[in-house]
């Protein structure tokens, strides 16, 4: 059974960074399109990152420029740094395939607040 554990959130202040992470288990991690995703409170969750098998990535435009996706596949982990962070980022993190087809984790809270 796949299992993904998300971890890096924390509270920080507008301009600040964090460095999301994302360990997943039980699957064969290194052939999937993977995804950052997030989900603010009352709102629908989006996908705001990807990266292919082979490391080609995309992101939403409210965070191109600022979020950088990026993968080991030998430890079966997804990193999203994320800079310059504005109060509009926070939400809670999750990872998974472009699709979503793997199990939910239970996320990582960001918060961007002075």
């Amino acid at each position: 059974q796949v299992q993904l554990v998300e971890s890096g959130g924390g509270m920080v202040q507008p301009g600040g960074s964090l460095r999301l992470s994302c360990a997943a288990s039980g699957t064969i991690f290194s052939i999937y399109r993977v995804g950052w995703f997030r989900q603010a409170p009352g709102k629908q969750r989006e996908l705001v990152a990807h990266i292919t098998s082979g490391g080609i990535t995309d992101y939403v435009d409210s965070v191109k420029g600022r979020f950088t996706i990026s993968r080991d596949n030998a430890k079966n982990t997804v990193y999203l740094q994320m800079n310059s962070l504005k109060p509009e980022d926070t939400a809670v993190y999750y990872c998974n395939t472009y699709s979503g087809r793997w199990p939910w984790g239970q996320g990582t809270r960001v918060t961007v607040s002075s």
